[in-house]
């Protein structure tokens, strides 16, 4: 299943459209358009050294858990500051943030304003579903082969069918740094020429 459905099918997308003021398949449009980046962003984290995936999940914790998606889809106004939180520690950087949105604009032709305010939301639903579904809460100390990394996995299209055997990070992780990011960000680019 698609992250894109799962977001749908938990009522994400429905709250993201509502909070914007856009249709659903806007929000839908948009999520496809941003969701590789957000996360191909979680994988780097979880191949990182520093963190891996069991500090990927007493990160995802920290940060909120699976309260970040609950927010979201709650009726109030999303608190944006926390999915800028979740951002800022999987892209590093705001202008990243900001590459990510104006691509995805160009790509959708949808308002850049918008999907800059999308961005943090989806961010939000993306870690509270990896916290709830993953067990972020108590990372299984077995590595890659179970919990978190399962789930991280199903979520970027894993699978040995997918050529490398990593799902579609791994397929756009075209220079085999293990980050994914720089490519989707080099190929929109090209995209846009």
């Amino acid at each position: 299943m698609q992250i894109t459905d799962i977001l749908g099918q938990m009522g994400g997308l429905r709250s993201v459209a509502r909070e914007l003021g856009i249709d659903e398949a806007q929000a839908a449009r948009g999520a496809e358009a941003l969701l590789p980046a957000i996360l191909g962003g979680f994988k780097k984290q979880a191949q990182a050294p520093a963190v891996g995936l069991e500090g990927l999940g007493g990160l995802l914790g920290q940060l909120g858990g699976a309260g970040l998606a609950d927010e979201v889809l709650a009726p109030q106004p999303t608190d944006l500051g926390r999915g800028n939180d979740v951002l800022g520690q999987i892209f590093g950087s705001k202008d990243v943030s900001r590459t990510v949105a104006g691509n995805a604009a160009a790509q959708t032709g949808l308002d850049a304003g918008v999907l800059k305010q999308m961005l943090p939301m989806l961010a939000m639903l993306v870690a509270g579903v990896m916290a709830r579904q993953g067990g972020a809460a108590a990372p299984q100390a077995g590595g890659p082969g179970g919990g978190l990394g399962d789930l991280l996995g199903g979520l970027l299209g894993g699978g040995a069918a997918a050529g490398r055997g990593g799902g579609l990070a791994s397929m756009l992780d075209l220079d085999g740094d293990g980050n994914p990011l720089d490519d989707i960000l080099q190929m929109a680019g090209k995209a846009l020429r």
